[in-house]
């Protein structure tokens, strides 16, 4: 099987390639790993010890993020690395202010890429997030002596390890991850019917990350004079199916304002067709007392988990269709209900969201469109789905702490 998983990578290799002459994001990918080794040769020294985190994209990392930031508060001498595997993780997150010392793109799993990136440090501790596996890599970071952790894991039964083919990975995940971190008790019973026992529970990384919201400083300028007195609906991550609703909900609700953050900004300019009134966040100059317009488009990054703190109700993208459902705790966090589509699959907090009736999710968008009409007009209904957003996560445990107590005990 291993013949055969080096040929599947040296496919993928292929395949990036040929795709980057077709798409920028991919493009991106393929110059930025030839970047990486360079940044690390430049920023460690062998006698530095790494604490490395991989995330496959801008979701995981923020998962991984508060187990980062404990770990490095807890050992200070050691240096940090962030990989991505997508560009759009590695985009986001570099332009940020970060604790990481190095942040670039994962090399690709082939072996003499992996051995050569891995031999250039000295790696300490390392843990992919949530189900990001890369079998060499893995085996290489093991030969090299690195403690090696996935957190916030999360199997489901689709997944290769639970197929008439999957004992290889298995026996790979057996002798090169020292401990699993999941999320769900469902992950954990199917890990260990697979063998893999080296594991705990100990909830999802991601609530202790929006609980941290509740404190912070949410203001976003000029978004309490464009609400006004109206109910607000938060529109985060949107993609077209979103748009649709949130036209429904224009049409049907003139007390409510929208606003709307699509997950692409590309998406701006089709936005601005379909709503044409619409006013673009980075076009408000001043306060203004009496915004004539009932959307506001955002076309600016990194405000969205701020904009739920305003909302009354949200809708979150991503969940009518295969791309994957959004990140739905940073609405529910300041108590906002949140209304999505019913393609979540890898989502377990969606689920639980329901059941705790802090969040509906919906076959189609006119459904949806309806629910969100019945909450801005229903008071009770609205304030009692509130409370049960933000209890839900309040209530979750802290992960962070159980996950590092382990890691350095």
């Amino acid at each position: 099987m291993a013949f055969f998983y080096n040929i599947f990578i040296n496919l993928l290799i292929f395949g990036m390639k040929v795709f980057s002459l077709f798409n920028d994001k991919a493009k991106k990918g393929i110059q930025g790993r030839k970047e990486s080794l360079q940044k690390i040769k430049s920023a460690f020294p062998k006698s530095d010890k790494i604490i490395w985190m991989h995330a496959a994209s801008l979701g995981e990392y923020e998962q991984g993020l508060p187990v980062l930031e404990k770990l490095k508060e807890k050992l200070s001498d050691h240096k940090i690395l962030i990989t991505f595997f997508s560009p759009s993780g590695y985009e986001n997150v570099v332009k940020r202010k970060t604790i990481a010392d190095v942040i670039c793109y994962l090399p690709f799993d082939k072996k003499s890429y992996v051995k050569e990136f891995v031999s250039e440090m000295n790696v300490d501790i390392f843990y992919t997030v949530k189900y990001d596996y890369w079998y060499n890599l893995l085996e290489e970071l093991k030969q090299n002596g690195a403690k090696t952790y996935v957190i916030s894991a999360l199997f489901y039964d689709r997944q290769s390890f639970f197929t008439s083919y999957g004992k290889w990975f298995v026996k790979q995940l057996q002798k090169n991850i020292d401990w699993f971190f999941h999320q769900t008790d469902m992950s954990y019973a199917l890990a260990k019917n697979a063998g893999l026992t080296r594991s705990s529970v100990t909830g999802d990384t991601r609530f202790d990350r929006v609980k941290q919201l509740q404190t912070q400083d949410n203001h976003v300028e000029f978004i309490k004079d464009f609400i006004g007195r109206d109910k607000a609906v938060v529109f985060g991550s949107s993609w077209q199916a979103e748009e649709k609703i949130a036209e429904e909900v224009l049409q049907g609700s003139p007390y409510a304002k929208l606003i709307l953050a699509p997950h692409d900004l590309k998406r701006v300019q089709n936005l601005k067709q379909i709503f044409p009134n619409a006013i673009l966040y980075s076009e408000i100059k001043e306060k203004v007392e009496n915004f004539q317009s009932r959307v506001l488009i955002i076309d600016s990054i990194g405000l969205l988990s701020r904009l739920y703190s305003y909302a009354d109700i949200a809708v979150v993208g991503g969940g009518f269709h295969d791309a994957g459902l959004h990140n739905i705790l940073e609405a529910a966090t300041f108590g906002v209900p949140v209304v999505f589509g019913n393609h979540y699959r890898k989502n377990p907090e969606a689920d639980e969201l329901i059941s705790a009736d802090g969040g509906k999710s919906f076959e189609t968008t006119g459904l949806a469109a309806d629910f969100v009409m019945f909450l801005i007009n229903n008071e009770e209904t609205l304030t009692v789905m509130s409370a049960n957003a933000r209890k839900f996560v309040n209530e979750k445990p802290d992960s962070t702490n159980l996950i590092i107590s382990k890691i350095l005990s």
